[in-house]
Formats: structure tokens, C-alpha cells, sequence
């Protein structure tokens, strides 16, 4: 075993934990350990370099976390590993190419902006269609584990009940055009809200599932969610408000970093969008449920519902979507006669209903 060289830090890809760490250069690999704990054995074939600061060497373990780094800023140790790791460079070249159309595009894109004094929320607007879908999913998978950890809610899978959601969901995705296929989820939540991640994933909460009346209303605050996805709203909301160090992780290409992780995960959760994102959504939904000859206007029925309540969560429906009487008044114009039987049968409503039901 070679000496051990301090001056490492490690991100282990479960937690933002940033850890100052010793790395040991041994015939197996290289051995991370943070005092007397062994954190990880990382074998030379398996590491990888990724993009960093000047002067640091960053890597991953594709044996590993996706979201594990190892940042070492030892010029004789960072030496050292290149000297026993052959394949850092492996897949490099594509990802510094896509990297650098990226950054030399959005880099383009924000500076324009910015000269003419344009505002943020602008800015994001211009900036979001150009991330490319691939680095959207990816922000999607990395923020997934954290949406779930702040609503602290398990995937709700009682087979009737999923069955009546995948239902719904089918009946849905088939009326909106989006850039990825949706990943739809019921979790185990109190909390009334729905959410649309970056890349797809759309999860209801159970809370919201239990303050609708009927099908329609879960069928239209999904519909608008899915119209989220479509719009790409989440990615703009993240631009807008994920701070200088998301940003930085854009333009650079890594945004999974795991501090940047929990910032946008708890972002997205509380998002409010503006009322022109909001308006955009609700078109979605109000010609979604149209063209399911049903109506949109128990989407504001619900909405309507829970302004009236007195205890809101910073994570209810009411916080992320606010109501507007201009919004409410636009789904009222837009109704039609209904045409079609109910989007879910009442065995089915009950089915969703119980969809998180705790089995015997």
C-alpha cells in the first residue's frame, strides 16, 4: 500500500454531505476513508474523470452512486491515480463535445439577456429550451430521491387502485404532446399537491387524491401537471431559482451535484410558477379534458376548496398553485356540455381512493 495523501473530498451520492477524506493507493483500488471508517473501495477500471475546478481532479465510480465524486486537489496523488486508472477518459470526448455546445449556447443565450437588462424570470424563459432533453432527465433522476424524502411518502401499488390510476393516466397522456414519456406516481402523503419533476416524472399525493370529490378533479389537476412537463416548466423554474451554483452546474454540464440536488428537489416541491406558466398549465388541461368530452372546471372547483382552508403546509396545492379569478374565470368560459361517461368508474374512484390503503 502506497501512502495515504489527504487533501480529497468526497460526495457519497446519498446525502450533501461534503466529506474531507484520505485516499490509500492499493492493489485493489484506491481506499477512502474519513478518520478510522473505510467509506469505499473504488476500483482503477471502474473510475472515471468528470469535468471540475482548475487543478482538481474529479472523479466517479461507474461501479458506483451516480451521484458519488471524489475531488482531488493533491497534484502527486491526482498523479499517482492517473498513473493506475486506464480508463478515465472513457466516453470523455462525447461528453466534453455535447458539454461545450451546451455552454457556448446557453453562455450565448444569458449574455444576450443580460446586456439588454432583461429580468431573471426572462432569462430563464430564453435559456430553458436550449438544455438539452438528455441533461433534463438527468436532473429529473437526480432530484427524484429528494422529492420523495421531503414529502416523506412511499409509491402507493394497491393493484385495483393502480390500475384505475394507470387508467386515468392513459386517458391523459394520450390528449398532451410532451418531450418525454411520463413517469406517473401516487406517494403516500398527506400533503395536498401534485408535481411535475424535470423529465417526466409527475407524482400525486395521496392528500390530494383524498380532498377531490371525484375523478375529474384528480384527472384535471394531473391533466395540468402533465401540461408542465409539456411546457417545460419545471426546467425554467429551476433556472430561475436554483441560484448561482445551479447555473455554474449548467453551463458546465454537471448538475447533480448533490448540494445543487437538495436546493432544486426543494425547490420544485414549493414551486410556484408565474401566472403566465400557470395559465399555459391550465390550457393544457382545460382542452385535455375537453377533448375526454369531460369538463375543466373541477380543476378550479378543487383548487377553489382548498383556498378555503385555514392550515396550509408550505407544500399544499394552494402555495405551488395559486388561484386566480382570471384562471378560474377562463375554465368557467371554456366549458362545454359533457359528452363522455366519467373518466373512472365509482368501483374505480373507490379503488383510487384506496390506492395507499394499508393492507392486513
Amino acid at each position: 500500500m502506497e501512502p495515504a495523501a489527504r487533501g480529497a473530498i468526497f460526495f457519497d451520492g446519498a446525502s450533501s454531505r461534503r466529506r474531507e477524506v484520505a485516499v490509500d493507493l492499493t492493489a485493489d483500488g484506491l481506499v477512502i476513508a474519513e478518520g478510522e471508517a473505510r467509506l469505499a473501495l473504488w476500483r482503477y477500471d471502474d473510475l472515471r474523470e468528470r469535468d471540475g475546478a482548475p487543478g482538481v481532479l474529479r472523479l466517479a465510480n461507474v461501479a458506483g452512486p451516480e451521484l458519488a465524486r471524489l475531488e482531488i486537489a493533491d497534484e502527486a496523488l491526482a498523479g499517482q491515480v492517473r498513473l493506475h486508472a486506464r480508463n478515465l477518459a472513457v466516453g470523455r470526448e462525447g461528453s466534453r463535445a455535447a458539454g461545450k455546445i451546451v455552454f457556448w449556447s446557453l453562455a450565448a443565450a444569458a449574455s444576450l439577456l443580460l446586456i439588454a437588462f432583461v429580468g431573471v424570470p426572462l432569462i430563464a424563459d430564453r435559456l430553458a429550451p436550449l438544455v438539452p432533453l438528455s441533461v433534463e432527465r438527468r436532473i429529473g433522476v437526480a432530484v427524484d430521491r429528494q422529492v420523495r424524502a421531503i414529502f416523506d411518502g412511499k409509491e402507493c401499488a394497491a393493484p385495483e387502485g393502480r390500475a384505475a390510476f394507470d387508467k386515468l393516466m392513459g386517458a391523459l397522456t394520450k390528449q398532451i404532446a410532451t418531450p418525454f414519456p411520463i413517469e406517473p406516481a401516487v406517494l403516500a402523503s398527506s400533503t395536498a399537491n401534485a408535481v411535475a419533476l424535470p423529465g417526466g416524472k409527475v407524482y400525486v399525493l395521496d392528500g390530494l387524491i383524498q380532498k377531490s370529490k371525484s375523478a375529474d378533479e384528480v384527472a384535471a389537476v394531473v391533466a395540468h401537471e402533465i401540461g408542465h412537463v409539456a411546457e417545460r416548466d419545471g426546467m425554467r423554474h429551476l433556472i430561475q431559482n436554483g441560484g448561482t451554483s445551479f447555473l455554474i452546474g449548467l453551463l458546465f454540464g454537471d448538475v447533480t451535484g448533490s448540494a445543487v440536488v437538495l436546493t432544486a428537489a426543494r425547490s420544485l416541491a414549493s414551486a410556484s410558477y408565474s401566472r403566465t406558466a400557470e395559465t399555459r398549465a391550465d390550457r393544457h388541461a382545460i382542452d385535455a379534458m375537453l377533448a375526454l368530452g369531460r369538463s375543466p372546471v373541477p380543476l378550479g372547483e378543487l383548487l377553489t376548496r382548498i383556498t378555503g382552508e385555514s392550515k396550509r403546509g408550505p407544500f399544499d396545492m394552494l402555495s405551488s398553485h395559486p388561484l386566480s379569478s382570471d384562471r378560474l374565470d377562463a375554465m368557467r368560459a371554456a366549458d362545454r356540455p359533457v359528452t363522455a361517461p366519467p373518466l373512472l368508474t365509482d368501483e374505480e374512484w373507490r379503488a383510487l381512493k384506496a390506492i395507499c390503503a394499508a393492507k392486513s
